[in-house]
Parts: structure tokens; sequence; C-alpha cells
């Protein structure tokens, strides 16, 4: 599909997804959250595919116990090729953990600092973007700067960018989202600036640094930076509700297995992935979980620390109306209650 066909597409669903949201009554995720809940994971999986999705993948890792995989539904819908376990997937703003970890390992080494600024490190950005002076690489990372999203710019669905240069140059269009510190506020365009930053510290791409600090030291063999990096016939696929399209063609960002965003994850939680030092700055500036969300892509990373346990879910089935998020929700607490029910019996 050409990519003038995938912008008109893409304005099109948005429109009609926020039109219909508001005259249909989400009896899907009624039923997702009514239901009875299922004696195990596989069972809540295989409901899954019922509320609606193409395939998913899920990955638990209790402590103690060896990893557990389960799959429901279509690797490949066209072909037949059902869900399997090794599958790379499209894991979105997840990717902004592992980001986040880099810049704390720079942090460390004193090749960054937290407390300079937007305009310290690019200086060209002073009058593209608002308080650039004010703005410090703390709040950037913390989603705390005011810096506009792109994706919030009322061009975006129909003229979506297909580069960093392009994506910045709609964030330069766009009024500061509010004063830097003085409110939260998610912003994609922050973490596109972070990892030009790292470019710009290491002198090579962010995503080599990401695999030599991070990567390479978990024997994470199954994380790639671009889709240019795999064969394509590794990737699940990715469907949006009511099209035929595939889009694992269409590149947005890093790719990886369940298993390998579960090591991290685990290694992120436990501090396995610091060197001594680095885990006070990380808890100083993010998270320790995320979801994630592009086209035909949806999934959610967590640690759950009452019972011990890394669960990855990757959906590869979206709908921008909302109620397809929400139902991935409701599975994925489902089958966090099935592992709490089953920790203590």
């Amino acid at each position: 599909m050409k990519k003038k066909q995938i912008k008109k597409i893409l304005r099109i669903i948005f429109i009609l997804a926020s039109i219909s949201s508001l005259y249909f009554v989400p009896w899907i995720l009624v039923k997702a959250w009514i239901l009875p809940l299922p004696d195990t994971v596989q069972e809540q999986v295989n409901e899954a595919i019922d509320h609606g999705f193409d395939g998913t993948i899920v990955y638990v890792d209790e402590a103690g116990k060896p990893p557990a995989f389960y799959t429901a539904g279509w690797h490949d819908r066209k072909n037949k090729i059902p869900a399997h376990s090794k599958a790379l997937f499209k894991i979105a703003s997840i990717g902004k953990l592992y980001v986040a970890v880099a810049i704390t390992k720079l942090v460390h080494d004193k090749r960054l600092s937290l407390d300079k600024t937007l305009a310290d490190y690019f200086p060209e950005l002073v009058g593209k973007i608002e308080h650039a002076k004010k703005i410090t690489l703390r709040l950037m990372v913390q989603h705390r700067s005011g810096i506009p999203n792109y994706f919030d710019h009322p061009t975006f669905w129909e003229n979506q960018p297909y580069s960093n240069e392009e994506a910045l140059e709609l964030a330069f269009e766009m009024p500061a989202s509010f004063e830097p510190g003085k409110d939260y506020g998610y912003s994609n365009t922050n973490y596109l600036l972070l990892r030009e930053l790292i470019n710009k510290v290491v002198g090579y791409n962010n995503h080599q640094y990401i695999k030599e600090e991070i990567l390479i030291p978990l024997k994470l063999n199954n994380t790639f930076g671009s889709l240019s990096e795999v064969d394509t016939a590794d990737v699940m696929s990715g469907y949006y509700v009511g099209l035929e399209d595939d889009f694992k063609t269409e590149d947005q960002g890093m790719l990886a297995t369940a298993e390998d965003v579960g090591i991290f994850l685990r290694a992120l939680n436990d501090g396995s992935v610091f060197d001594k030092g680095e885990q006070e700055i990380y808890s100083s500036i993010y998270v320790y979980e995320h979801t994630g969300l592009v086209l035909g892509y949806q999934s959610i990373a967590k640690y759950h620390k009452d019972i011990d346990a890394i669960v990855i879910q990757f959906v590869n089935t979206t709908n921008f109306n909302g109620y397809n998020w929400n139902t991935m929700e409701i599975v994925y607490n489902r089958i966090v209650k099935i592992l709490r029910r089953k920790k203590s019996s």
C-alpha cells in the first residue's frame, strides 16, 4: 500500500471512529468484564479472540517458575499462520523504557546532565520550541516539558509524518502545552528528541547504543530498532478493525519478542539492567512499566510486585474508538487475577 493511501485511510478511520464512539454502546466491554473468570490463562487468551482480536501473545514470568507462553488467533490472517510465541512484535511506546535507561546510563557517565536544557543540547531549536531555555533533560524524560505531542497536530492524520524531521516540523507549529514543570503531558516529541540527543552524544545511532548497553548484556537477541533489521515473515501481522490491510510492512520503531520484553522488564525492575548508582537516577526520572500503541499493534508490559510476576500482552488488532484498547486492558487484568488466584490457592 502506498503512503498516500495509508494517510487517507488513517484520516477516514480517525473521523469515523470519533463519530461512532459517540453513538454506540460498548457492549463488548460489558461482555469482556462480566464473563466468569476462566480457570487458566490459556482459556482467557482464547476468550480474547472472541472479543474481536485477530491474534494475541501473552508471556508470564513468575519468580521461581519457568516462563510461560500463551497464544491464540493468527500470526498472519491471510496465510492462516497461527499466532506463536517467537513472533516479533512492534512494541511502540514500550521502547521509551529502553530510551530512559540509555539516558540514565549517559547521565551516570557524566556525558549528559539532567539539569541542562533543550537549548544547551539543541541551540538551533530556540525560537522553534517554546521555553527551550527552561526545558531540562529531566523534564523531557518525565513528560513534564510542555513540548507539544506532534500526534496532536490538527493535520497529523491527514499528512502523517514519515521522518523525525517531518514530525518535529509539526511540533514546531504548535504552542507549548504548559509551562515547563507545571504539569504532565505525554508527548512522543520528548522521546523523539531524546533519541536524537543520544545520537548526538554518542556519535552513532541510538539503537546501537541501546544494543551495546542493554540488549547485549541481557542477551536479548530478538530485539531490534527497526523493520529493516528483520525478516518481515517473523513479524506478527497488524490489523485495524474493518480493514483487510496488513500493516506489518510499515516501519514503526522497535520490535521484539514477548520473551525479550519480559526479560528486559524483569531486569529493569530488579535493577540488574543497571550498573552501580544508575538505578537511583532512573527511579528519579521514569516509570517501570509501559504500554504501546501503533496502527495494528497494542501492548502492555508490567511487573506485579504482589505476585512477583512479569506479564506481557501483545495484541495485533487496533481500533481507534478506544473500545478495542479497553477490551485488551480487561483481558490483561483478568489474566493477572487468574495468576493471583493461583498464587493464593
